[in-house]
């Protein structure tokens, strides 16, 4: 007979949005029990994810930098990389910010178990640990399952030479040759570490441009950077077979315009977006609602069809971002606490963490066509920013999107060193309702790169005088 336990709030899975939602209801009052099927909190994005990814993007780009000071006068030797080194760095990171989170979990007395959650009613849930089953029934329940990587039609998922972002961080070794099937956020950043580890790296992507959906002249810059870095960047091209060789390389047909072609990989790295995790939880025993793509649908306060069951995070749909779910968390939290709450962002900040960084938030020129917005624009080149060519990121960029009528902040885009720290403020003047004049007058610190956020607010009201524009 497995153990019987009764809680007034239960929270599924301990990512970001998982344990920001556990410890905000803990704080106001809920006594809460926090259920992830890994031994460590922290899920999918501390563990094999975002923060891993990040402690060796910082290692691959500090290698790039000393590369580029041989132009300005000072040479250092080939690096030697002791690879088991670097593995234990970032592991280390990763354990001091796990046992962070348990630190915090006990010090508001939240409880958590470790096991596989699923559905057995709307208040009641099995969850399957290693050395018993625990029958939980609970009063409220927040979902935040997460989501996995998928794969494509074609490719041998168990064999070991097919990696997916999580395998590719475990940093096994360094492949000869790897291909990187998929040229979104993620799988660029893999293959700019593995590049700078000294793997022969090529991309394939089925769509015609890099970071799909992503404005053109963001991307330019990095693909320029990718080209010298990769072997080979197709786009428009498809995957279409892998076949495993007996000296434990890959065999793949890659289609596209030109015809077939294959080539010999020592490792393959399928990045091709990521699916809701709703297949493990056993939802068909709840009232819950689910779309015909496996996501969970949820209302601003971030309930479900069921009003004592929230979803937040991967699992209730795009986008798939860590900080997305910290915030939808905090107010699944506080509406299951009785507090006024809803989530109501003006815009979710994006960032790619390649080098250099691509960020952008708010409305994007690609989604303005489209859509047919109007829309005004003041850019900034950072080939006219002293701190940007002392850094050698002259090819930068940062622009801004002006609505014509009020010259309110639309959208920022930013491309260049530290663009993901940079996109910050155009997140707040978008969330302030800020104008034009409100970004060009605020007085930005000089020399820096942030000050071309200021740069290109005084372009769009023609007060610059860093650039020379001819009068409209």
């Amino acid at each position: 007979m497995g153990e019987l336990r009764q809680t007034e709030l239960v929270v599924i899975g301990a990512g970001p949005g998982g344990y920001a939602a556990a410890f905000r209801a803990a704080d106001l009052g809920k006594q809460v029990l926090l259920i992830d099927r890994d031994p460590e909190l922290g899920g999918v994005c501390l563990n094999r994810g975002c923060i891993p990814s990040k402690a060796l993007l910082h290692i691959s780009k500090v290698m790039d930098e000393a590369t580029k000071l041989e132009k300005m006068g000072v040479k250092y030797g080939k690096p030697e990389i002791d690879i088991d080194q670097v593995r234990d760095h970032k592991n280390k990171i990763v354990s001091q910010l796990n046992s962070g989170i348990a630190q915090m979990a006990n010090a508001r007395k939240v409880e958590t178990i470790q096991g596989l959650a699923s559905f057995v009613s709307n208040t009641e849930l099995k969850v399957q640990t290693d050395t018993n089953d625990v029958t939980i029934t609970f009063g409220q329940c927040i979902i935040a399952g997460g989501s996995t990587s998928a794969m494509i039609p074609g490719v041998p998922t168990d064999h070991p030479s097919v990696i997916t972002s999580r395998t590719a961080l475990d940093l096994e070794d360094i492949p000869e040759r790897l291909l990187v099937v998929g040229g979104g956020a993620i799988g660029l950043e893999l293959g700019q570490v593995y590049a700078a580890l000294g793997t022969k790296v090529s991309v394939v992507e089925y769509l015609p441009n890099l970071l799909p959906g992503t404005d053109s002249d963001l991307v330019k810059p990095l693909q320029r950077k990718l080209k010298k870095q990769c072997e080979a960047i197709q786009l428009s091209s498809k995957v279409t077979k892998v076949e495993a060789n007996k000296d434990g390389t890959l065999t793949v047909t890659i289609k596209n315009e030109k015809g077939s072609s294959t080539e010999v990989f020592n490792k393959v790295l399928v990045s091709v977006g990521r699916k809701p995790n709703t297949g493990l939880l056993n939802i068909e025993a709840t009232d819950v609602k689910v779309n015909d793509r496996g996501f969970i649908q949820v209302d601003v306060y971030q309930r479900t069809s069921e009003k004592n069951i929230f979803a937040i995070g991967d699992i209730v749909g795009d986008p798939m971002l860590a900080h997305k779910a910290t915030h939808e968390g905090k107010v699944a939290a506080e509406v299951a606490s009785g507090h006024p709450a809803a989530f109501d962002v003006r815009a979710i900040p994006s960032v790619v963490y390649t080098d250099p960084e691509v960020a952008w938030a708010g409305l994007t020129e690609t989604n303005a066509k489209e859509n047919e917005i109007p829309y005004e624009k003041g850019e900034f080149p950072w080939s006219a920013s002293g701190k940007a060519i002392a850094m050698g990121a002259n090819q930068g960029k940062t622009k801004i999107l002006f609505d014509p009528e009020t010259k309110q902040v639309l959208g920022v885009g930013i491309v260049g060193p530290g663009a993901g720290d940079m996109i910050s403020e155009g997140m707040l003047a978008i969330e302030m309702g800020a104008d034009a004049e409100d970004i060009g007058l605020t007085v930005h610190p000089h020399p820096t790169l942030s000050e071309t956020v200021g740069l290109a607010a005084e372009a769009f009201t023609g007060t610059i005088t860093d650039l020379y524009l001819q009068k409209k």
